[in-house]
């Protein structure tokens, strides 16, 4: 099994489009696809769970849509906080908190705090989260430091940034398996430098669409994969 599942929830408002209803139903449908990913994930061992909930970019999408977000997210913690304490499930969030809602940044504090003892299950919720801004602020970090003489020049390698990327929550900050659902085959400024060695799953089923069958061909495509990460077999 892995240790670390990636996943890029995409094509909820898709599956809503297709059945005539607006955007927001996509988006509470993908609720339940979420909550059933992380009861398998309890269940099968799995470490870390991140997912991709809202991007950076995702800010430009029609206002109505992000607040319905933002709001479903609040609706969907609060919710299940409790179930979450219950199972076992440790709650962390990346990115740029300062541009959410400060009822919502309130509720998440609440949310990881409360949960900071638990370790069945780390899920990690990426919103207002970018990819190349998470390694551009590991690098300013570096610099501060190396400029107020904490550390040397020759002190920067791979292991420090990685100390300074907003996944050095997690036990295991580098995913070991990528799922994306939605056919689309590209990582959408995610976590780029994490993903450098994982296995990539690109399902075809519709984020709302994608449940346990789905998860197992995931994962039954990861375990028959052979991970050299460069070298090769003598």
């Amino acid at each position: 099994m892995p240790r670390h599942v990636a996943v890029i929830m995409d094509g909820s408002a898709r599956w809503a489009r297709r059945r005539g209803l607006p955007a927001s139903s996509g988006h509470e449908a993908g609720v339940r696809s979420l909550k059933e990913l992380v009861e398998l994930c309890g269940k099968w061992g799995i470490r870390i769970l991140t997912v991709f909930a809202f991007s950076s970019e995702n800010w430009s999408r029609p206002k109505a849509e992000v607040e319905f977000l933002m709001g479903l997210f609040e609706r969907v913690i609060e919710f299940e906080l409790q179930n979450f304490s219950r199972e076992g499930v440790r709650i962390s969030t990346i990115g740029d908190s300062s541009r959410l809602p400060k009822s919502l940044q309130k509720l998440l504090n609440k949310a990881e705090c409360s949960t900071k003892d638990n370790s069945r299950l780390h899920l990690v919720v990426a919103v207002s989260y970018s990819g190349k801004s998470d390694i551009a602020q590991a690098c300013k970090s570096i610099a501060h430091r190396v400029r107020d003489g904490l550390i040397q020049l020759e002190d920067i390698d791979e292991e420090l940034i990685e100390e300074e990327l907003a996944t050095s929550c997690c036990e295991f900050p580098c995913p070991d398996l990528l799922i994306r659902t939605s056919g689309e085959l590209r990582l959408s400024n995610f976590l780029l430098w994490q993903l450098a060695y994982a296995e990539l799953f690109f399902s075809e089923a519709l984020w709302p669409d994608f449940g346990k069958a789905e998860f197992v061909e995931a994962l039954r495509s990861f375990q028959q994969r052979l991970r050299r990460y460069g070298s090769r077999e003598s």
